[in-house]
């Protein structure tokens, strides 16, 4: 009898567990008397009786379902267990874990841009985590009808409204389409709340979402490229720099294009050589006005050096600037 009896028990456990999974339903058994219960970490076991939550165990470990289950049970606390009778109930084994899920846009969303009448085409990519919020809205919602539900089911439902919610909440937010990923965070909390409040009707709560990347078409990605790094350049160095770099990169194509570029190259250069020699002339001529005037030597009117002013012989004077004195006749040039 004892025999007979353990093959009448059975194990109430989440079979081939998957971390993918949101809930899992143990169903359509009988539970039999000396049957055992087993919760592991990061599950819930919900019993079920006709749809209506009996009870929801979070505690890990092993059960004996007669003495530490059914008397918690709220209206099968008088179930007596039979030789030939068991309980027929469901168990919803809940994955409690808050699970990470990417997501992606599938086509190009169309941002209203001016002069675009189309709108700016723009594809997007981040994750959202989400995890088990009300059990009875789950129950009533979800797993009334379904024995398990995947993570793929919630990215399922999330992507059927991410379109539209991420449009909306990039134009309100986003302000200039280029400065997107700058506004990422008001965009994503934005994205979360309306997520949220339609997950929670399923009982399903987002807890964060996150942008990591939007991409442009290449077209205007390069324009973008462009233009940031010609906002770089504050002076006219560091324009003739790039000017002589785009100069050398395309020089080899021999077009118009590098030409130019050389001759602009060329320009800068040049101004900035006289800005150069003009500043060294300002400071020569600052250094000379701060000199003292030496006193001028008399000049040789018949060329070749200065002539001395006394002579070295007698001492008489050399107003006229003679090469000999006039009184002894001494060669007066120096």
């Amino acid at each position: 009898m004892g025999l007979f009896s353990g093959q009448l028990a059975n194990v109430v456990e989440w079979e081939q567990f998957r971390d993918d999974m949101i809930f899992w339903k143990w169903d359509n058994k009988e539970i039999k008397k000396g049957s055992k219960l087993i919760i592991r970490p990061g599950q819930d076991a919900i019993f079920m009786f006709n749809g209506k939550v009996e009870g929801v165990f979070k505690d890990e470990g092993s059960f004996d379902i007669e003495s530490q289950i059914v008397p918690f049970l709220s209206t099968l606390k008088g179930f007596k267990f039979g030789f030939n009778s068991g309980m027929r109930a469901e168990v919803l084994f809940v994955n409690t874990k808050e699970l990470t899920v990417k997501w992606g846009t599938k086509n190009a969303i169309n941002i209203p841009t001016p002069n675009l009448p189309g709108g700016m085409p723009i594809k997007s990519f981040g994750t959202f985590c989400c995890k088990v919020a009300d059990y009875q809205l789950l129950i009533d919602k979800v797993a009334g009808v379904k024995k398990q539900y995947t993570i793929d089911d919630v990215k399922e439902r999330i992507m059927s409204m991410l379109d539209q919610t991420l449009m909306r909440w990039i134009v309100k937010e986003g302000k200039d389409i280029f400065n997107i990923q700058a506004n990422a965070f008001e965009i994503s909390n934005g994205i979360k709340t309306d997520l949220d409040m339609e997950m929670q009707k399923i009982g399903i709560a987002i807890t964060s979402f996150a942008i990591a990347s939007v991409s442009y078409p290449k077209e205007i990605q390069e324009m973008a490229t462009k233009a940031a790094s010609q906002s770089m350049i504050n002076d006219m160095n560091k324009y003739t720099q790039m000017a002589m770099a785009d100069s050398i990169a395309n020089g080899s194509n021999g077009g118009s294009g590098s030409s130019m570029a050389a001759d602009m190259a060329s320009m800068q250069m040049g101004m900035m050589m006289g800005q150069q020699m003009a500043n060294q002339m300002m400071g020569a001529g600052q250094q000379m006005n701060q000199q003292p005037v030496q006193p001028q030597q008399p000049v040789n009117p018949q060329g070749g050096g200065n002539v001395a002013k006394f002579c070295p012989n007698c001492g008489t004077p050399n107003n006229g600037g003679s090469n000999f004195c006039p009184n002894c006749g001494t060669k007066l040039v120096l």
